[in-house]
């Protein structure tokens, strides 16, 4: 079997620009990926990397040959050594497509390939639903909707505010005054309010602010029982992580900003986290994750695949949450397919099966979803066979 063609999706949905491939086979198979590069900027560029990997490194290849392939592209695309995201969210969605054509042609699940389940359903928490907000009010009454569709878990961004497109902005220039500190306790304040004790509260800060600044405004969101602080510091900067987690009680969470497990050791060796979250879509696939996962439970750390992007992403981290010990929680964005340009590129969304704050694991060979043909196609961005 040989990779005879690739498709590559840029595509708009909502306020997201999901990165998508499809691989093909000489014997009809095709398999699915998606670069971790919906938000923020830098999609086209992640669809161009797309193109030249497929160009110059996966079209006529052996789909079965995953770990070599993916090698082939760290040790000689040059860049990859030390690089970022844009190259590694090409490699994951290739390494994705290559892991959901080897589960089809052998018509299995990509994690019966993995070692097989734990677990048949993941819980998971609500993220999305504060864009738009400003006053504290609004913040409590966007966070009660998704508790009453049975959410427990909710994620927010305390110091985010609204941007003129209505979008959400996040902290500039690592300086808040105290009009704001007080704005982003009063949020969570009313929020805890609002949803009640019972209702777990994860609080993403984005390395928005100074060590100093980030370990006085948790120390007071700490008297509302807050389960994780994610990303208190710039991924990079993990000698502040250290800091500020020896200062705070409130566990760490972090790593959709930190790519292939070599990027993650700094992370390990501080032992300032409690939580990691690699993104599959740009730390370098489904394997790569898997890696980090077992280095993770040997620091006796717990996982939680980042996803914010299209349903492919979401299928893709499903199957790392069914087949690793130290799992804990899924991200996942209840609300994104309200938006009135949001594209479903998949059949089989996952989402749909979320019920009292469950997701349900497909079952399906490969991914266990299909690509949305006609849903994609007018979002083609190039072809290289």
């Amino acid at each position: 079997m040989r990779i005879t063609k690739a498709r590559i999706f840029l595509i708009k949905s909502g306020r997201f620009h999901p990165v998508l491939l499809e691989l093909t086979t000489d014997e009809g198979i095709t398999g699915i990926g998606e670069a971790g590069i919906a938000y923020g900027m830098g999609g086209t560029a992640a669809a161009g990397m797309l193109k030249d990997f497929c160009t110059a490194m996966v079209i006529g290849k052996d789909p079965f040959r995953i770990e070599e392939l993916c090698s082939e592209m760290y040790d000689h695309s040059f860049w990859a050594k030390g690089g970022g995201p844009i190259v590694f969210a090409a490699i994951s969605a290739i390494e994705t497509a290559l892991w959901d054509i080897k589960g089809k042609a052998l018509v299995t699940p990509i994690y019966e390939m993995l070692g097989g389940k734990f677990r048949d359903q993941v819980p998971v928490y609500a993220n999305g639903w504060c864009s738009g907000t400003s006053t504290p009010e609004e913040f409590a009454r966007a966070g009660a909707r998704p508790v009453e569709m049975g959410h427990n878990t909710l994620k927010c961004y305390p110091l985010g505010v609204r941007s003129q497109s209505g979008a959400m902005r996040h902290v500039t220039r690592r300086a808040i005054d105290r009009d704001q500190a007080d704005m982003a306790f009063n949020k969570v304040k009313a929020l805890r309010r609002a949803v009640g004790p019972d209702v777990r509260l994860m609080l993403d800060i984005s390395g928005g602010l100074t060590t100093a600044e980030t370990i006085r405004l948790v120390k007071r969101w700490e008297a509302l029982d807050i389960w994780f602080i994610e990303e208190p510091a710039d991924p990079f900067n993990i000698e502040a992580v250290k800091t500020i987690a020896s200062k705070i009680d409130t566990p760490i969470a972090l790593g959709e900003r930190i790519y292939t497990k070599q990027g993650f050791r700094k992370v390990f060796e501080s032992e300032a986290v409690a939580l990691l979250q690699p993104d599959i879509g740009n730390t370098g696939g489904i394997m790569e994750v898997k890696k980090i996962a077992a280095m993770a439970e040997v620091y006796n750390m717990q996982v939680q695949p980042h996803v914010c992007g299209a349903a492919v992403a979401m299928a893709a981290a499903l199957q790392i949450d069914a087949c690793i010990p130290n799992f804990l929680i899924q991200e996942c964005y209840p609300f994104m397919r309200e938006e009135p340009t949001h594209v479903d590129t998949v059949h089989e969304v996952p989402e749909r099966t979320i019920k009292n704050g469950m997701m349900s694991i497909p079952t399906g060979p490969g991914l266990g979803v299909t690509l949305n043909e006609k849903a994609v196609a007018p979002f083609t961005w190039a072809e290289v066979a």
